[in-house]
């Protein structure tokens, strides 16, 4: 070719057809990692979790104590000579549930009045009684839950099953997170981050109640000049030009991740709307989820879009109740009727009827649903109607694929103070998750700054006591 009449356009063709190479051999590197999973047979295709977020109260709604009820306004004294504190107040009074406690299923579980709806599908349910944190402060126990570290850095659960996993389908992305419609949760955006993994398994972020739920899916309304055939031309333009650009930079996976989330973006353009537009859900499904209400309208919209979500190829879904703060969540210090009764409304019948209609479908036979917290609260009273945190017991339920129905692992004492038969962490949570997914937690690891990082850390075991 004439140098003369190498013009702009030829340059940028020369130039993309030298790195195309590059760019497939970093786009099918998730492929080629994902070829050596699973580790084991997946019982679960995918995830939905359902996160309380502000630590749900166990002794208000799964976990019964006949003795807070018989001793209700005595001191409190375990009777270990082990000093009692509390974490942000003087530790008070014994303090009875102010909901009333019911057997439900074959299988007998209590629940209480809180929760009337799930109460219904305990014989479905298997549910983690003994769970411990080793935080009671938000921000450190959501990370450890989340990401299964005290420290903010490390990649989510979510972003770690995106990185082994990737996503089912090639239009939406492995790894969603709802996040209240009141804000975010405690830790923000960080609640989704992928950390030190390549930064496209964070995860997308939809705001359900949100008028534009997903940002930059169409252009303005105003941008009259914008046509399908420019919008083409100029991402043809800006690909070549940024894997100019990732050619220099081999080793930062920011730009590399842009331009997978831009052709996810271009590839969402046309999904989304039809993903997000509920208007096709029959009338039955819209009541089954309480979107006729005002008071489950917002959980029960994002409960459904989880089921939407999931049916298209979403790997894992996480739903949120409650924002970050200290009102309008599950951080009840001020009156637990008033307040953890609220929020239970709000959750109680989009996620039973989530459990019911994923049943239904047949879903729920390859899809794993999840109901978890960062801590739970003390079973003595803080003031004289609320209740302080308490990493020492809380309670976390599974449901679907792979795991055993009707079943509990674990115990708090007689208080509900902590954890003392078969414990577990965030650690087995997080184990056990990745095993139906038939991912081996000790072998999912990611070698970051001299150390192979596991979601497990050096800790974790599968819970098989409520695998099927």
């Amino acid at each position: 070719m004439n140098a003369t009449a190498f013009t702009r356009r030829d340059f940028l063709g020369t130039l993309g057809t030298g790195l195309g190479g590059i760019a497939m051999a970093s786009l099918l590197q998730p492929e080629a990692f994902a070829a050596a999973l699973p580790h084991h047979p997946p019982k679960a295709k995918r995830v939905i979790q359902l996160f309380m977020n502000g630590g749900a109260s166990q002794c208000d709604l799964f976990d019964y104590k006949p003795q807070l009820i018989a001793r209700h306004g005595q001191k409190f004294d375990p009777g270990v000579g082990e000093r009692v504190e509390a974490s942000v107040s003087v530790p008070g009074a014994v303090m009875k549930s102010p909901f009333a406690w019911q057997q439900h299923g074959q299988c007998g579980r209590w629940v209480s009045s809180a929760l009337p709806h799930l109460a219904r599908h305990v014989d479905d349910l298997a549910f983690l009684m003994a769970m411990q944190s080793k935080s009671n402060v938000h921000g450190p126990a959501s990370y450890l839950q989340t990401s299964g570290f005290l420290l903010p850095g490390f990649p989510c659960a979510g972003a770690w099953i995106s990185y082994a996993l990737g996503s089912l389908a090639d239009n939406v992305p492995a790894f969603v997170a709802l996040p209240d419609a009141r804000g975010l949760p405690y830790n923000g955006r960080s609640a989704f981050t992928a950390g030190f993994l390549p930064a496209n398994h964070q995860g997308a972020i939809i705001n359900a109640s949100a008028p534009q739920p997903m940002t930059h899916l169409q252009p303005p309304a105003d941008a009259t000049h914008i046509t399908p055939a420019s919008r083409s031309e100029g991402l043809a333009l800006l690909r070549e030009l940024n894997l100019a650009h990732a050619a220099e930079r081999a080793d930062d996976s920011r730009l590399t991740a842009r331009i997978a989330s831009y052709e996810l973006a271009a590839r969402l353009q046309l999904s989304a709307p039809e993903l997000l537009d509920l208007s096709g859900e029959s009338a039955a499904t819209k009541q089954l989820y309480g979107l006729d209400q005002a008071e489950t309208a917002d959980f029960g919209n994002r409960c459904l879009l989880a089921r939407r979500l999931v049916e298209r190829g979403v790997r894992f879904v996480q739903v949120w109740s409650g924002q970050g703060g200290g009102s309008d969540n599950w951080d009840n210090h001020g009156d637990i009727a008033r307040e953890l009764g609220a929020a239970a409304r709000k959750m109680d019948q989009p996620a039973a009827a989530l459990l019911v209609d994923l049943k239904a479908r047949g879903l729920l036979d390859d899809t794993l649903l999840v109901w978890t917290t960062e801590f739970g609260r003390m079973p003595f009273s803080q003031g004289s109607v609320g209740r302080d945190h308490n990493g020492g017991t809380f309670v976390s339920w599974f449901a679907g694929a792979g795991v055993r129905p009707g079943v509990a692992l674990g115990q708090s004492d007689e208080w509900s103070w902590k954890a003392v038969e078969d414990v577990t962490t965030s650690y087995d949570f997080h184990a056990t998750i990745l095993h139906l997914l038939g991912i081996d937690h000790e072998k999912l690891s990611f070698r970051h700054s001299g150390i192979d990082r596991r979601l497990t850390d050096v800790h974790g075991h599968v819970l098989r006591e409520i695998l099927a």
